[in-house]
């Protein structure tokens, strides 16, 4: 992710630049990872596609992460017929496969940079809105809570103060995972022509191209699939690590 933030001083090309090299051509010195069917440099479009990527998954993750948060707290602090409301929807919504809800969405408001994370990040909500909820009400049962709500402080200002702060690892966990799946779903939908239009190229773009041209070349499709896979595998095992610990901080506990 980190050296895509550096394209701008790293690139050796401009990513949308014609005829830097023949048509089609193998990774060399002068292109890396060869061109494209236009002669552009793959490596530069590789890390330009790279940022619209990682943007849209990090962008994504943030809506998530607040309607997520905020529903589940909701839930876990409301309990009753506004817990079992939310939560159904929740489950309901969770029902629906991501792609087809997402290809109904898109094909509604249409591809953007704008709209592709409001989309992804809403199809994540539910998932963080479970393991919201389910922290909170574990946090609230805590003896500290208790002995709190028992000296009259309230609920509302416990949750801000104490137990948002406190389930702030689990949510941490989750926005690593949620940035994985951000990126396979926007890779998904790029690659079926729903997602970044050219001549701008995300890295589900470049494998659709890619894809079109896999007869002539297959360093077209292979780097942005490699590089799709390093990253989703990269945030989750950052997810596992942070999860590995928080597990070992509480049985040291």
């Amino acid at each position: 992710m980190g050296i895509t933030l550096c394209a701008p001083i790293i690139s050796p090309h401009d990513p949308n630049k014609v005829g830097v090299g023949l048509p089609f051509a193998g990774p060399s010195f002068s292109n890396l990872m060869g061109t494209d069917d236009l002669g552009r440099d793959l490596f530069s479009r590789l890390l330009y596609g790279g940022r619209i990527t990682i943007f849209i998954a990090i962008a994504a993750t943030i809506v998530a992460l607040i309607i997520g948060t905020l529903w589940g707290m909701v839930a876990g602090v409301q309990r009753g017929w506004i817990d079992e409301f939310l939560m159904r929807t929740a489950d309901a919504t969770m029902a629906i496969p991501q792609i087809l809800f997402a290809l109904v969405c898109i094909s509604a408001v249409g591809a953007s940079v704008i709209s592709l994370p409001i989309v992804v990040g809403v199809l994540l909500a539910p998932t963080t809105a479970r393991m919201a909820r389910t922290a909170v009400v574990v946090e609230l049962a805590s003896d500290y809570v208790v002995a709190a709500i028992a000296s009259g402080v309230k609920k509302s200002t416990l949750v801000f103060s104490e137990v948002l702060p406190n389930i702030a690892p689990q949510l941490l966990v989750q926005l690593s995972i949620n940035v994985a799946s951000a990126v396979m779903t926007e890779a998904s939908l790029s690659f079926i022509g729903l997602g970044i239009q050219p001549p701008n190229a995300s890295w589900g773009t470049l494998m659709l191209q890619g894809y079109a041209k896999l007869w002539n070349t297959y360093w077209f499709v292979l780097f942005p699939a490699l590089a799709v896979t390093i990253t989703i595998l990269a945030f989750n095992a950052y997810g596992e690590r942070i999860r590995v610990l928080l597990d070992s901080r509480k049985s040291s506990v």
